[in-house]
């Protein structure tokens, strides 16, 4: 890691929301993963995240908010996405059509008529956001297309130390948020995430559709090929000579390199170890990791939808 901080490294939550004021970027924890955050109404700013990450401009970015009334500037909130809102703060981006004259950059919502938002329910974050006064543009704060990082260790890691990051030590979800479209009466589920889609629908008293596999990239995480390790990936299978092993539950002996989810089968325990575990096994250097079955309920069907975009063919 011996790249150069355009910035020094914030200690607090007043030298990071500097950091943002002027222009910078600047990393920092939420729930979920860590998020490479800029000023999301500058547009300079907000192109930085695309440039340092190689992300694609037509991949929309999150815009996080300290509150409601923060997102109702920059969203049009219908009486269902206001229901949906009330289940923020936490690992839940909405949808909604972009409020006009929001100030937004348009780069931002890569030119689209809506905005994906959320509340992050981590204290430094929220702290963070209130010290800014304006909304941030925050994707997760790895190289594109990469493991998403839990950690400020993995960030400075993922970018060789050329990106300050405000350290709030690991994340406890350990998978990005859910994302949910709201379209009239209509919740359409964009990517599954760390608020399980069976959990949102029994809040609400809703169903939550799940979005056509060929819909239009509306918001983040819908890439084919994403979150994906340097090693090749092999998924419900069994380990091999010379690969390494991402087990779950109950799994036979192994003498290669093995990372257990969760030996007890918890799900929970297992979307918190997933990026993780992978960045563990990457480290090591080996060129295949083959991963246990995992059971597609619950938060399964977030750590499933990750796995199969980290094993996906890439570009």
């Amino acid at each position: 890691m011996n790249g150069e901080l355009a910035f020094p490294e914030p200690k607090t939550v007043d030298e990071a929301a500097s950091i943002l004021r002027a222009g910078g970027l600047c990393a920092f924890p939420t729930e979920t993963v860590y998020g490479l955050g800029a000023d999301a109404t500058n547009a300079d700013a907000v192109l930085s995240i695309y440039e340092t990450k190689g992300r694609p401009r037509f991949n929309p970015l999150i815009i996080h908010c300290a509150d409601l009334a923060m997102a109702e500037t920059l969203a049009v909130f219908s009486p269902a996405a206001r229901k949906v809102a009330a289940l923020w703060p936490g690992p839940l981006t909405l949808v909604l059509p972009a409020r006009p004259g929001n100030g937004l950059a348009d780069v931002a919502t890569a030119g689209l008529d809506t905005v994906a938002i959320r509340i992050p329910d981590h204290p430094v974050a929220l702290e963070l956001l209130r010290a800014v006064g304006r909304p941030l543009a925050a994707p997760s704060a790895n190289p594109s297309g990469r493991l998403s990082p839990t950690t400020a260790y993995q960030v400075r890691l993922g970018f060789a130390g050329r990106v300050p990051v405000l350290d709030g030590g690991p994340c406890r979800a350990g998978v990005e948020s859910t994302i949910i479209r709201v379209e009239g009466d209509r919740l359409i589920q964009l990517r599954s995430g760390a608020m399980a889609r069976a959990d949102i629908e029994l809040a609400l008293g809703a169903v939550v559709e799940l979005a056509e596999k060929d819909a239009a990239i509306a918001a983040p995480g819908m890439l084919l090929s994403h979150y994906a390790p340097e090693a090749l990936m092999r998924l419900d299978t069994e380990p091999r000579d010379g690969e390494a092993y991402l087990a779950f539950g109950a799994a036979a002996a192994f003498e290669g390199p093995v990372r257990n989810l969760s030996p007890s089968g918890d799900l929970k325990e297992a979307a918190r170890n997933l990026f993780a575990m992978l960045h563990e096994l990457d480290a090591e250097g080996r060129k295949v990791i083959a991963v246990a079955p995992i059971p597609d309920e619950g938060l399964g069907e977030a750590i499933n939808d990750r796995l199969q975009r980290a094993a996906a063919p890439r570009g």
